[in-house]
């Protein structure tokens, strides 16, 4: 059994505790939606009894098109962010592609998400890591499971140990991912909780040319899955409306459906820990 790593009274990762929901819309649109969309998240995992950490992003650095939407930035996003932890009482997290963000970033948000694409970067890993926040790493999608253990000791070689990985599918020929169940146990044998990112392992990268496509319909078997092989998070992009999202449409869970994904899931999760 992973170690525990405790963010606040009311969430904590790893040992025999309730899966964590992170979720949120992908990125930063307007405040309104935000807003929105966190208090009817809230809602639903108070009513789940599940822990929750809110999502999104305030910059999408890495869109498929130089004239795709990358949201309301860093301070304007931040703002934001802020405003949801006072109001709703729930922890922040957020994408941060750039060393000299880290420190603005790290007085807002309680968790700093590494990009898949930048798992590797070692001074973005190192001054992640010096913020003394909970660090989550997507694991690339070049990655083997078992070399997040290069990663795991960039990070604690500053002192920082609050670290969770999150599988979010691996390449598998053009515009196409695949998730290897196996990842998950074997990243948790290096003693760190693991989530399992249930829509971005649906993504189609570049599927749609200059934009990213995906299969939301798959997203429920595959977290029902995940949680079959034991996680201590589930990573959810959400969205009101994602036919019209901004940023990841075709693979975010419509926010109206996200309770009917959710209770499956959770049954699942109770059953696999003996809850």
């Amino acid at each position: 059994m992973n170690r525990e790593l405790k963010l606040n009274e009311n969430v904590v990762f790893g040992g025999k505790n309730p899966m964590v929901l992170i979720a949120g819309p992908c990125m930063i649109e307007s405040e309104q939606l935000v807003m929105e969309t966190a208090q009817e998240i809230k809602e639903i995992t108070k009513k789940l009894q599940i822990p929750f950490v809110f999502k999104a992003s305030f910059d999408k650095a890495n869109r498929s098109s130089i004239f795709s939407s990358r949201g309301v930035g860093l301070e304007k996003g931040l703002e934001i962010l802020s405003r949801v932890k006072k109001e709703f009482n729930v922890p922040v997290i957020s994408d941060v592609h750039e060393v000299h963000q880290m420190e603005l970033a790290g007085e807002v948000l309680d968790i700093i998400q590494i990009p898949a694409f930048l798992c590797r970067q070692t001074d973005l890993l190192v001054a992640a890591a010096k913020t003394d926040k909970v660090i989550n790493v997507k694991k690339g999608q070049f990655l083997a499971p078992w070399d997040m253990k290069n990663i795991l000791v960039k990070l604690k070689e500053t002192g920082n140990d609050k670290i969770l990985f999150t599988e979010r599918g691996t390449t598998f020929g053009y515009n196409n991912l695949v998730v290897d169940m196996r990842a998950l146990p074997t990243m948790k044998d290096m003693d760190v909780p693991v989530v399992f990112d249930a829509t971005h392992s649906v993504q189609i990268p570049g599927g749609n040319g200059t934009s990213t496509g995906g299969n939301r319909e798959f997203v429920p078997y595959l977290a029902r899955a995940a949680a079959g092989v034991g996680i201590d998070a589930l990573f959810t992009e959400v969205h009101p409306d994602p036919d019209n999202a901004l940023s990841d449409g075709p693979n975010m869970i419509k926010l109206s459906n996200l309770e009917n994904v959710l209770k499956p899931i959770v049954e699942i999760d109770r059953l696999v820990k003996k809850i």
